[in-house]
């Protein structure tokens, strides 16, 4: 199995790995300023973007992924950078495989089992007949009292494609992507990654509690915990030039 992906730039190799509805499209802004210094690759995570829409969706099948997919690279490490859904993958892969990761970058998401922010969006989406709408319009206009959250709507309408027939179709594997929620909200495990790990939370978010900093200092004991003001969840789209500039202050150290 081939991940679908993007690169920019050349050096030492930096991943970075979308979240939940994501795709490689979505971190386009900071993997070109990273770009300047290093190889950047933007993957489609399975049952996401372009990449194959398999049966099942674990972090324990993801962190496999990447591992195949660097090794058929011919990349024997990386940074790796995760948000969300794609943090708990680079910290899989970091408990997995640390000889494969030389530093991680998490983006609010912490270890542990996450709480469940998701489950509305999915029923609004599984009870839309994709297919059935004629336009755009008509499938924001079905959206917008069920999401009233305008940023999560037009976020999600980015899934969105045609297919052969040119009727409209999911980018996404929404039905197994639902069938493995549990997984998605399901913690990560393994021995200690004892590299250097960042993790960063927006200030308004959730996601990485104070409760939480236990857990990630026991399973990842050099990590850093800091946080990017007035910015939620989607720190790369709330505010990309201070998680640049944080993520590249923590890179360009020996």
């Amino acid at each position: 199995m081939e991940l679908y992906f993007r690169e920019f730039g050349a050096g030492e190799p930096v991943i970075i790995l979308h979240g939940l509805f994501g795709f490689s499209d979505n971190w386009q802004t900071i993997a070109k300023s990273l770009a300047s210094q290093y190889l950047v690759i933007t993957p489609d995570l399975r049952n996401h973007g372009r990449s194959p829409h398999l049966p099942s969706h674990t972090y324990e099948e993801m962190a496999e992924d990447l591992r195949l997919f660097m090794e058929n690279h011919w990349m024997h490490s990386a940074v790796l950078i995760g948000h969300s859904m794609g943090g708990k993958v680079a910290m899989q892969m970091a408990l997995n495989h640390p000889d494969m990761v030389e530093k991680l970058v998490v983006v609010d998401i912490a270890p542990g089992k996450a709480a469940d922010n998701h489950t509305g969006i999915f029923q609004a989406l599984l009870g839309m007949e994709l297919s059935v709408m004629q336009t755009r319009a008509e499938i924001e206009s079905y959206l917008v009292s069920r999401i009233p959250d305008m940023g999560t709507r037009q976020f999600l309408l980015k899934n969105i494609t045609r297919d052969d027939d040119g009727k409209f179709a999911w980018k996404m594997n929404l039905p197994v992507l639902w069938r493995h929620f549990p997984d998605i909200l399901d913690a990560v495990t393994g021995e200690p990654f004892d590299k250097p790990s960042l993790f960063v939370r927006g200030d308004r978010s959730d996601y990485i509690k104070d409760a939480d900093t236990a857990l990630i200092m026991n399973l990842f004991p050099q990590a850093e915990i800091t946080a990017i003001q007035n910015a939620g969840h989607w720190v790369h789209a709330d505010k990309p030039n201070e998680l640049i500039a944080v993520i590249s202050e923590f890179l360009d150290r020996n």
